[in-house]
């Protein structure tokens, strides 16, 4: 089959920056990684209980500063959907805290019920949802940053985000399903039996038309948005799916496990348009929202925080 003519300009770009280039941002594990809304920073949250922010330079990343106050391990952070110098970070403390890259402080510390491990902010940057260790989600208002509702769910929620209009409340579940809220009332609309194991994972595509999960089973499932329907599924990799990135374009999904590579396909065909080689298992991949550069992190070659060389760094694919 012949390949498309995205396919063959991105494997050329990728040919030509094939190295994925390592930036130290932490003294432990990095467990996640997301892009400013405009692409200019970089922030990393780490198990040593801090979030690092970098500036994106021509060819590199530069540390811009270290955000220190949780608690605990940092498990996930976003930044506001359009304002490019807030981000939150969801901790094991038992707490969110926003931070505005301008001053570099907290502006906000807000306490929650369990320890965090999944956050995400509404589309409308208004809302600020965050999900615990005991399945728990909590949604605070980003202004006044007091809890507007909460929700006990009886079953493990693992990922968490809003669709892209603002309307649906998205949650992936270890009994492999899918369940969607109405956004305000917070009322079940459907359940979706998406994968025959645990669903990890779930991102929506910048263009609106599909998002994606992760599952246990190894698979990625590409669904529609408007139908709720599977479109095809993805499945070059051997172990739980932990992390789905789409990129700006829409064009590609960037999927990665304990596999030592990140898969990256293209979305409409399914094909394989690229293979990122690790060293080690990959927990939190992010394209760039403007163009095709991917930030990674992987786990310590050894498993050990002191002796690996790998600990806390960021990595960037696609760099010139």
């Amino acid at each position: 089959m012949a390949l498309s003519p995205y396919v063959q300009a991105m494997q050329e770009l990728f040919r030509a920056n094939t190295r994925s280039r390592e930036f130290p941002a932490h003294g432990a594990k990095v467990h996640s990684v997301a892009w400013s809304c405009c692409g200019r920073r970089l922030a990393s949250g780490s198990f040593d209980k801090t979030a690092s922010v970098f500036l994106l330079e021509k060819d590199r990343l530069v540390k811009e500063n270290n955000y220190r106050g949780h608690g605990d391990s940092v498990d996930q952070l976003c930044w506001h959907p359009s304002n490019p110098d807030l981000f939150v970070t969801a901790s094991g403390d038992k707490t969110i805290r926003i931070w505005d890259v301008r001053t570099t402080k907290c502006i906000a510390t807000v306490n929650t019920k369990g320890e965090n491990i999944n956050i995400c902010w509404s589309p409308d940057g208004q809302t600020i949802a965050v999900g615990n260790k005991d399945d728990v989600v909590t949604f605070i208002d980003a202004k006044t940053h007091r809890s507007k509702a909460e929700e006990q769910f009886k079953f493990e929620v693992n990922e968490i985000s809003w669709n892209n209009d603002n309307n649906m409340f998205f949650l992936t579940n270890g009994n492999g399903c899918i369940n969607i809220l109405r956004q305000v009332l917070l009322k079940p609309i459907q359940s979706i039996n998406a994968h025959p194991s645990n669903c990890i994972c779930i991102k929506f595509d910048p263009m609106g038309k599909y998002f994606a999960t992760g599952s246990a089973d190894a698979l990625v499932s590409l669904w529609d948005v408007d139908e709720l329907v599977c479109v095809r599924c993805f499945s070059r990799l051997d172990w739980p799916v932990r992390t789905l990135s789409f990129s700006h374009d829409g064009k590609m999904l960037a999927s990665a496990s304990e596999d030592h590579f990140i898969d990256i396909a293209e979305v409409e065909t399914g094909e394989k348009l690229w293979e990122v080689q690790c060293e080690s298992p990959t927990f939190t991949v992010a394209w760039h929202p403007k163009r095709p550069l991917l930030a990674f992190a992987c786990d310590d070659k050894d498993g050990k925080y002191d002796s690996s060389r790998e600990a806390g760094t960021v990595k960037l694919f696609g760099l010139p």
